[in-house]
């Protein structure tokens, strides 16, 4: 038996008849890289005709955050689920239903660059809104940790490689280094997972709809337009991505959110804050996969890579970190990494 889906069903039975719940209607919607679910069940009219069910489990999962961050991006102005019932001991939330059609799903070049405006709109909106209070700060203690998951993880886990202490030397003054050139950036509201399938297309002026904004932090203001534009499921060729990453940079700056004045400068923040996310997300998919169960990341780990790579060579004091993960995956110093 399926005791969490029991006693969501129960909870949903318990809530008001004007929400024109049809429980018969109950179903899988997503789930995710956590132990969060969600179900979606039909409505009343006034809904749209549907709502989705959330169940996070406590103590793996704390529904408090979600609901903070939907209040303060939503003041913001950009599109987040409304809240329609909560349960927050128990780890249950009644949302407002986005649909499922994700940026992912409907993404190519013909759609690209209309749905990428208004994820850049929309990001811009909501970096300009709030601040330091709102949310907990992206610190060198968190982006540290989540860089450790690449060795934890990645390479040790999931590679079966033990690194002797050079190498292990070569990746802490590699981590050293990210860690000054991000932690110099200007700092906004992050949302931390900003990318294809956490965008939901949404008709008019409300496009996109903005899921999983949970784990949302005050940081880095390149974090969220990196996570966004080299994408660990989708990937677009870098003049594409200096494109738009030009476009974001003008518009904030007409928003007038602290950018560098020259945009070279930007973009090399871009690419340093990229190598941290890079790396830990090849840390977070191994981990899906070996802790986990879930095997579906690891096609995206190649992608992950070339961008890892790419950014690795291109600067001055990289070289010894490119050198190291050609070790790690077998290459000859610029070769492989066939995609």
């Amino acid at each position: 038996m399926d005791t969490r889906l029991e006693l969501l069903r129960a909870w949903l039975e318990a809530l008001p008849a004007a929400h024109g719940l049809d429980l018969g209607t109950l179903r899988p919607a997503s789930d995710d890289a956590s132990f969060r679910r969600y179900f979606r069940v039909d409505a009343g009219a006034a809904f749209g005709g549907s709502l989705v069910a959330m169940d996070a489990p406590p103590p793996m999962e704390d529904c408090r955050p979600f609901v903070h961050a939907a209040e303060v991006l939503g003041r913001s102005g950009v599109s987040v689920p409304r809240i329609v019932e909560a349960d927050l001991p128990r780890g249950f939330l009644l949302l407002e239903d986005f649909g499922s059609t994700t940026y992912l799903s409907v993404l190519d070049d013909a759609t690209a660059p209309a749905l990428y405006a208004d994820a850049i709109g929309a990001l811009v909106t909501m970096q300009s809104a709030g601040g330091a209070d709102d949310f907990p700060p992206y610190d060198r203690a968190l982006l540290l940790r989540e860089l450790q998951l690449f060795p934890d993880w990645y390479i040790e886990r999931h590679k079966g490689i033990v690194l002797a202490p050079a190498e292990r030397a070569v990746l802490d003054q590699a981590f050293e280094a990210i860690l000054d050139a991000t932690l110099s950036q200007s700092r906004v509201h992050v949302h931390r997972d900003y990318h294809s399938r956490n965008l939901m297309l949404l008709p008019g002026t409300r496009n996109p709809g903005i899921l999983d904004f949970q784990d949302a932090v005050f940081g880095p203001i390149t974090y969220d337009l990196v996570s966004l534009l080299r994408d660990a499921y989708v990937r677009w060729e870098e003049e594409q991505v200096l494109d738009w990453t030009i476009r974001y940079w003008e518009r904030a700056r007409a928003a007038g959110l602290p950018m560098p004045e020259q945009f070279g400068d930007f973009y090399r923040d871009v690419e340093w804050m990229g190598l941290q996310r890079h790396l830990k997300v090849l840390g977070i998919f191994a981990r899906l996969y070996h802790r986990d169960g879930k095997d579906r990341y690891l096609a995206d780990l190649p992608r992950v890579l070339r961008y890892v790579r790419a950014v690795a060579v291109r600067y001055n004091g990289l070289g010894p970190l490119a050198r190291l993960i050609d070790r790690i995956e077998g290459d000859a110093p610029g070769v492989g990494y066939t995609f």
